[in-house]
């Protein structure tokens, strides 16, 4: 009996040496975030669905940042680099990767400015490529406006061509199908093709879709694979990245909804694409999640919240505030109008008030800092509460000092701490004290001069100012 069929070997290769001219930056094309993450890292996510042996990619100008952004993300298979020395097109640059994609059976090209190509287009892709033993297959869409495009005429899956707007007859030009920049190839056909690719173009470049003209031309079948990609049609500009995140975010938003959470207004929800968030979380409008985000279960977000990089527990519960690289604990409520700095953790039902600054500090179980105050390089025990304006005085001009409060204190009204120094537990200190001193647990520490009474004072001064306006006039 015949053995197993043998598995297909894939090689994926990204496109990464656009120079993205019409962005006008200094940054590499590929490397523009798209909700969170540079389009390049949303290709390559999308090309590790299919589990290809190797992932090549082609860099051009500012090599060495997309080296080293590709590095940071840690990407498996690690993809090898290959350099296009000079932007001859995109058929030029799959040819220079001809060493690098070695004897696979099948080549995956992406385009690395693609940022709404996921895992499920790649999917389809390779399943209809490979159910209809294509030599080529490659993804369609529908946009708005077609204009300068070529149109797919297609027969189901079957690609029949693709004609340039110029040839097209008035019934062509009516199609809304282009193509994209997505395909899958058998090695062989691919690379047997590509040298047959000319540069009689206004471009002078060799294009990869000729591939296609060339292999329907070999009576070579070529399939179409349509997806829905809300009408976009590739990143060129500032405005047409916009309308890519714009569109990503609709889809990151909807994933959202699906598992249960409630985002009052989608439309005006910022949703990086690493964030999760729990079920029955309630997101109101002009959030923004950012980062590596993590928000549990029955939280209220927003409204106007920005939030990046930070764990927040369930239950909690954010409004008109700023937490960035910061831990909040279960219960815990921050807002409004509270800034919540890196290094800082709130344990369990503990509460950072309106107009409050917290920076790497620990805030304990259930302590309350409930208004006007700041608290940078601390720890805070737990059910200490903290008077309007405390002030943790952190900084001596040189260095920075750490302030602790202990379990249970009761900080007075516009106290300044000025660390380094110890609140004790159950320690009180009195409003308008400036502590500079250790405070014993259970004690009261008070800093101020001996109060003063000037009994007539008032009636002198406007007495005073009476005369020089009468001499003045």
């Amino acid at each position: 009996m015949p053995g197993p069929k043998p598995a297909r070997s894939l090689a994926a290769v990204i496109l990464a040496a656009g120079q993205g001219k019409r962005l006008r930056s200094k940054l590499p094309k590929v490397l523009h975030p798209v909700c969170g993450r540079p389009s390049l890292w949303h290709v390559l996510r999308a090309a590790a669905a299919a589990r290809p042996d190797r992932i090549v990619v082609v860099v051009g100008v500012g090599r060495e940042r997309v080296e080293e952004a590709i590095r940071s993300w840690g990407p498996s298979p690690e993809p090898v680099l290959v350099e296009q020395p000079e932007p001859l097109g995109t058929g030029h640059a799959v040819l220079v990767a001809e060493p690098a994609v070695g004897d696979a059976d099948e080549v995956l090209v992406l385009a690395g400015d693609d940022p709404l190509i996921g895992p499920e287009h790649v999917r389809a892709l390779l399943r209809v490529h490979r159910r209809t033993r294509a030599a080529a297959s490659v993804i369609v869409t529908e946009v708005e406006d077609p204009s300068g495009y070529g149109r797919v005429l297609r027969d189901g899956y079957r690609l029949i061509g693709i004609v340039e707007e110029r040839d097209a007859t008035p019934e062509e030009r009516r199609i809304r199908e282009i193509s994209t920049c997505a395909y899958a190839f058998r090695r062989e056909q691919l690379f047997a093709a590509l040298p047959l690719v000319g540069r009689e173009n206004a471009q002078g470049e060799h294009y990869l879709p000729d591939v296609l003209g060339i292999l329907l031309a070999k009576g070579e079948r070529v399939s179409a694979v349509p997806a829905d990609f809300g009408g976009w049609a590739g990143v060129n500009s500032r405005a047409s990245a916009a309308e890519a995140a714009r569109l990503l975010r609709r889809r990151i938003n909807a994933g959202h909804l699906a598992r249960g959470v409630t985002l009052v207004d989608p439309e005006r929800t910022y949703i990086d694409v690493e964030v999760r968030i729990g079920r029955d979380t309630v997101v109101h409008p002009m959030t923004f999640l950012e980062g590596a985000t993590r928000i549990g279960q029955d939280c209220v977000i927003g409204p106007a919240t920005r939030i990046r990089d930070s764990v927040v527990g369930d239950g909690a519960e954010v409004s008109f505030s700023v937490v960035s690289g910061a831990r909040l604990g279960p219960g815990v409520t921050v807002g409004p109008y509270s800034h919540v700095r890196p290094g800082t953790v709130a344990l369990e039902g503990a509460r950072i008030g309106s107009f409050v600054e917290v920076k790497n500090a620990r805030i304990g179980r259930g302590a309350k800092v409930p208004h006007l105050a700041y608290v940078g390089d601390a720890t805070v025990g737990a059910r200490a509460n903290l008077g309007a304006g405390t002030v943790t005085v952190n900084y001596d001009g040189y260095r920075k000092h750490r302030t602790v409060i202990g379990e249970d204190a009761r900080v007075g009204s516009d106290t300044m701490l000025v660390a380094p120094v110890r609140v004790g537990r159950g320690a009180v200190t009195g409003a308008g004290s400036v502590i500079t001193k250790d405070v014993p647990a259970g004690a009261l520490a008070v800093e101020r001069a001996e109060q003063r009474i000037v009994r007539g004072y008032r009636a002198r001064k406007d007495a005073e100012h009476a005369r020089r306006t009468s001499r003045g006039s």
